[in-house]
């Protein structure tokens, strides 16, 4: 879709170059909560045998289909096909089976025990919570445009000018991609 001509203006690629900062802006910020919880491991009372919920494996399968549905809908953009929408409607889907997730996630580590702040409450998951709950953020601002996509797909805007559906591309896979990072570090930095 980089080959429409409105694509190419001034102002098109301004607002690329505005996404990129925001998602640049957004990396350091994990880069810095990430590098915080690598030093904080050296305490005394970090839990060593802390287990990621299964929620949290589950919801990284979902998030990684919900970036295929994205795709095989922006690669049908172009030909204007009726699977788009399909797609579009499955990756909302997808999103939200993830938020579930991600809140059973919640869930299994509030059985355990742990909770986010008080007696009951421990640095590691303290830096769980943190981390989740900031993509989790990300995640819903992903899910309003989302949405707004999917509205003016509908209403048939993005034949002449595919800017949104390609800067929403671009956010969705970024919080993927964010999403995987987290997941990596977590499993393998407990």
């Amino acid at each position: 879709m980089s080959f429409h001509p409105s694509l190419l203006t001034p102002q098109a690629k301004a607002k690329k170059m505005m996404l990129w900062f925001g998602m640049i802006s957004m990396t350091m910020m994990f880069a810095g909560l990430t590098s915080a919880y690598v030093v904080s491991k050296s305490r005394p009372d970090w839990l060593e045998n802390f287990v990621l919920p299964v929620s949290f494996y589950m919801s990284t399968a979902v998030i990684v289909s919900s970036s295929i549905t994205f795709w095989l809908a922006f690669k049908n953009l172009k030909d204007k096909k009726n699977f788009v929408l399909i797609y579009l409607a499955a990756t909302l889907i997808l999103a939200i089976i993830f938020s579930v997730l991600q809140w059973l996630g919640f869930g299994e580590i509030v059985s355990q025990g742990y909770y986010f702040t008080g007696s009951e409450s421990t640095v590691t998951t303290s830096f769980l919570y943190v981390l989740v709950i900031t993509h989790f953020a990300h995640l819903i601002a992903g899910i309003v445009i989302l949405i707004f996509v999917i509205v003016k797909y509908i209403k048939r805007k993005y034949f002449d000018k595919p800017l949104g559906f390609v800067l929403a591309h671009t956010f969705w896979h970024f919080l993927g991609f964010l999403w995987l990072y987290l997941f990596l570090f977590l499993f393998f930095l407990r």
